[in-house]
């Protein structure tokens, strides 16, 4: 089994998301954009897929900093487009995960609505929205929802 691994992530919006994992030891590539699963979740939704070294990154530190990264256990009102979401690959990686979340079910006020779905399909975000944080932390989208983020995670550029 190769230490490397891609998993799908999805939890709000996703120039959040992208932040956060870009920010995460372990993690070496975060491509922002929108997945899909199968029906009823076949629209794409906005998400990142990432690609970690799992000798760096456990999945569950992984699936920990995901379910604390945004508003897991309160219904979205925009699901379909923000939905909270582990996208996978194949039932092995589906078990390791249903597995990580049920374990983590605890560190949450209420129990998470994140979904274990099946990747079907991924788009990139268009140049101009990638890295968003990363360009340019000063904005104020950055300061007033991303910054807090990464400081509530303990993430820093200081990688």
């Amino acid at each position: 089994m190769s230490a490397n691994e891609r998993v799908g992530v999805g939890g709000g919006c996703h120039w959040c998301t992208e932040a956060v994992f870009e920010l995460l030891p372990g993690v070496s590539r975060v491509a922002q954009g929108y997945i899909r699963s199968l029906a009823p979740d076949e629209e794409f939704a906005e998400a990142v897929l990432l690609h970690y070294d799992r000798q760096r990154l456990s999945l569950q530190r992984l699936l920990e900093v995901h379910l604390h990264s945004h508003a897991c256990s309160a219904p979205q009102a925009r699901a379909g487009k923000y939905r909270s979401a582990i996208y996978v690959f194949d039932a092995e990686q589906t078990a390791r995960v249903r597995e990580g979340l049920a374990a983590l079910r605890w560190q949450c006020e209420s129990p998470p609505l994140t979904r274990v779905l099946l990747f079907a399909g991924f788009r990139r975000s268009p140049l101009a929205r990638r890295h968003y944080y990363a360009r340019d932390p000063g904005r104020p989208f950055c300061c007033r929802y991303i910054r807090p983020k990464l400081e509530r995670l303990q993430l820093s550029a200081g990688r």
